[in-house]
């Protein structure tokens, strides 16, 4: 490509909200992201996943290409959700860790990916201590991923003040992104005032003005500066707002015709959620792909990301900022502190009066932890801010190893166990102190959403870890900290206000080592657990064990060593649990007492003989005298553990149902045919169980190993001459999990023929479905397949039904572009250019 002064840049600003239990460190099952287990799996689906392998298709919708977006484009991604990504989506966070390696061969030994302050808060509303944490741990997550120093930072929601920008500096970033309204002035940049002793005047700049088409210096009170690149705001708001991205042609053309007629180095360079390509607007990451390789195309234009622009073409202009601004927010910052106007807008009646007492809360909250903190930390470390700023390296490897390096290198001398404990639970509560600001908690529009009620279990958590390490002084806390958020009025009358919505809400979910084992006795009904388990982040060691059956009655009794694996608190329980049948379950657990061994022994020996005698009102009774009358039960279970015991529950009862139903249209099926022929209507009974029994003989014949072609062949003819209504949404989805397994098993033994012919069989199987399907999990896996098989001698039977296999799931195989040659022959002629 001859020399050029024309670039585009296009930058994803990926991001979700921490989202996991803050006592159980997982994401639990979000109904409303239904049918996937959370949010953060369905994005991935619908977004983050694709962007990985992107597809380009001709006019027959085959796949012509597989394109990782990540290596063509600027993105970040939020440190929490890569953490999330690298241990429920390892493909994708690897996908998203090559696009940043590529991208450097691509942009003169730039990487694409930028680091991202660490969860998301506010700049400009946090204190200078919590921003500079931010910082450090958001560069600390970038380093240990991507393997290199990060060039830019990506502050959440563009949010911007000038102390923000000199920690920034001060930490070593080259730049940062800004959205053009955030600009004030603008002037030639000097590099010192000129002889007249007359200053460059400025001129003042707003949305529409400044020309974003070069990057800019800040100059800043500590002498350093930093590059600004305020983005296209047009542009970036057809992208996200506008429904550009239904078109790839008409998307490449509106960043092409971004250009002035200058000679001078321009950069059209848009920034948007990375979300609109593929979960705001679906395919959105096809028509990014296609409009990508149509600007490669094009003669004149180069693309580029920030870090190689900023070498090539250092700024030759500098700006002076609007001081706390944001992307999201024409009044600034009030989105995030104030009832300033800024919300959804689907409930125009609402207030969000509820923002400010919410930010006073977690302010009061923060402040009143520190004194506290910094006394107990002093006999425990040398400077407890700097352990803070040093501890996101426990943070993002959890393991013994790791803790004692951290303190090794922090504690004012070795801690003992109960020392330890203590620095941990310090630590904890500070990462939860900084959770608990992350911004989506204010964006919405009422503080009983899911964001906000995320953001005050993080403050739960934080009052909690008080209470332990401070003992009444940190006990306190909760009350005076809820006659705060008592203020926090909800727009749902039935919600009330931030304080009953965390009695209601996060109480609940506040869980010690006790109700720890007590989850793990009552899932010991259901789960057979090895001697060393771990449920979420705790381990557990059994140490005595019994199960003692009489008829349907069961109990379950033994000893167990708790411990967490966050704090290393650890605490030895007895317990038991009884089950009747069905729902009906009672636990029981205790701290374990050595000097009450002879006690303990006497239960055991007493419950035995009662269960043996069927005596359980006895049992019973039992249980309240050892156990000081506090039982658990099902009700007790986490969240996505009580929902897989209670499926095991009514698996039989389903079975009982779905077997009646079935009988019913099988013994009228000769009748429904005939009013379906003869356009009479169907007694609504037994359509309903012809609905039924159709749909669970195709998700049967689906889920059979291998799959049933035959049944489904029947049953979908069935269902198109009785015109029974098909449940495309559950049966889609099976059907997108059958062949990525089909296609994982042949991966994983890829020379295995009988494998092959397997996932052959599926995906012809598939392809005679009357719906569409969505296999681009099991198009990568073919894809990655073909790629390694290519360095492999293969079998010609092999290629011959590997191919056929890529055609059924719609790959154009003949004309398929493969990355890696066309990478290598770009650089094949980039060497003969120079």
């Amino acid at each position: 490509m001859p020399n050029t002064t024309r670039y585009v840049c296009i930058h994803g600003h990926f991001y979700q909200p921490p989202r996991e239990n803050p006592w159980l460190e997982q994401v639990e099952t979000q109904d409303s992201a239904a049918p996937f287990h959370d949010w953060n799996e369905r994005i991935t689906s619908e977004c983050y996943a694709p962007n990985g392998a992107s597809r380009i298709v001709n006019k027959q919708n085959e796949i012509i290409r597989i394109l990782n977006n990540y290596s063509h484009i600027s993105f970040n991604f939020g440190p929490t959700l890569l953490s999330w990504l690298e241990a429920n989506a390892p493909r994708t966070y690897r996908t998203v860790l090559e696009g940043d390696r590529v991208s450097q061969k691509r942009f003169s030994g730039h990487g694409s990916a930028m680091a991202q302050v660490y969860n998301h808060i506010i700049m400009p509303l946090a204190s200078t201590r919590d921003r500079i944490t931010q910082i450090r741990w958001g560069i600390a997550d970038f380093e240990r991923r991507f393997g290199r120093k990060p060039e830019g930072m990506w502050l959440a929601e563009t949010a911007v003040d000038s102390e923000t920008l000199e920690l920034l500096a001060d930490h070593g970033i080259r730049f940062t992104i800004l959205a053009p309204g955030q600009c004030a002035r603008v002037r030639p940049l000097t590099k010192s005032t000129p002889a007249s002793g007359s200053e460059v005047k400025w001129t003042d700049t707003n949305a529409d003005s400044l020309d974003t088409r070069h990057p800019y210096t800040v100059r800043l009170k500590t002498g350093k500066d930093i590059a600004i690149f305020f983005y296209d705001g047009a542009r970036s708001r057809a992208i996200a707002f506008e429904g550009i991205l239904n078109s790839g042609d008409n998307f490449a053309a509106r960043l092409i015709g971004g250009f002035s007629a200058e000679a001078a180095a321009q950069i059209v360079q848009v920034a948007t959620d990375g979300e609109s390509y593929g979960h705001h607007h679906r395919h959105g990451e096809m028509a990014l792909s296609y409009a990508l390789k149509l600007i490669e195309k094009t003669g004149d234009v180069r693309l580029t990301n920030y870090a190689e622009f900023l070498e090539k073409f250092p700024p030759e202009h500098e700006a002076q900022i609007v001081e706390n601004t944001s992307w999201s927010c024409v009044h600034g910052v009030g989105r995030w502190c104030s009832n300033c106007g800024c919300n959804m807008g689907g409930h125009p009646e609402w207030t969000q009066q509820w923002r400010r007492p919410l930010r006073d809360a977690l302010d009061w909250l923060r402040d009143a932890v520190i004194p506290l903190t910094e006394k107990a930390a002093a006999s425990l470390f040398e400077d407890v801010w700097a352990a803070r700023d040093a501890y996101i390296s426990v943070v993002l490897g959890r393991s013994s190893e790791a803790t004692t390096k951290f303190l090794a290198s922090h504690a004012s001398h070795e801690l003992n166990l109960e020392e330890r404990i203590t620095a941990l639970k310090l630590m904890e509560m500070q990462r939860h102190a900084l959770l608990m600001y992350t911004s989506c908690g204010w964006f919405f529009d009422e503080i009983s959403g899911i964001e906000t009620v995320q953001i005050v279990a993080y403050a739960g958590r934080v009052l909690q870890l008080a209470g332990e390490v401070f003992g009444e002084e940190g006990g306190i806390l909760e009350a005076q900290f809820l006659e705060l958020l008592r203020k926090a009025k909800s727009n749902v009358p039935e919600q009330e206000d931030g304080a009953a919505i965390y009695r209601r809400q996060i109480k609940t979910m506040q869980v010690g080592l006790e109700q720890v084992a007590a989850h793990y006795a009552i899932s010991s009904i259901f789960t057979s657990y090895a001697d060393e388990a771990e449920l979420f982040c705790y381990s557990i060691r059994r140490l005595t064990y019994e199960v003692v059956t009489s008829g349907r009655g069961r109990l379950l009794f033994g000893q167990a060593r708790v411990a967490s694996q966050i704090t290393q608190e650890p605490e030895t329980v007895i317990f038991a649990v009884v089950h009747f049948g069905d729902q009906n379950i009672t636990a029981v657990v205790k701290n374990y007492d050595p000097s009450q061994t002879e006690e303990y022994k006497s239960f055991v020996q007493k419950a035995r003989s009662a269960v043996m005698g069927a005596d359980f009102p006895a049992l019973i009774r039992l249980f309240d005298h050892t156990f000081d009358g506090r039982t658990y039960s099902i009700q007790s279970l986490f969240k996505d553990e009580q929902r897989r015991i209670v499926k095991l529950i009514l698996a039989s009862t389903i079975t009982e149902v779905e077997s009646s139903l079935i009988a019913i249209y099988e013994d009228h099926a000769s009748l429904l045919h005939f009013l379906g022929q003869t356009g009479l209507p169907k007694p609504p009974a037994l359509s309903m169980a012809a609905t039924f029994a159709v749909n669970a003989g195709l998700k049967r014949a689906l889920e059979s190993e291998p799959i049933d072609a035959l049944q489904v062949r029947a049953y979908r003819g069935l269902a198109a001459g009785d015109k029974i209504e098909i449940d495309r949404g559950t049966l889609s989805f099976i059907s997108d999990q059958k062949m990525k397994r089909a296609m994982a098993r042949l991966q994983a033994d890829f020379r295995n023929m009988v494998l092959l012919e397997n996932a052959l069989l599926t995906a012809r199987t598939l392809k005679e479905l009357p719906f569409e399907l969505n296999i681009w999990q099991a198009q990568n896996i073919w894809y990655d397949t073909l790629k390694f098989s290519r360095k492999r001698e293969m079998p010609d039977e092999w290629k011959t039904k590997f191919l056929e296999l890529g055609k059924e799931m719609r790959i154009r195989v003949d004309d398929l572009v493969v990355e890696e040659d066309e990478d290598a022959a770009r650089a094949v002629e980039v060497a003969a250019a120079t």
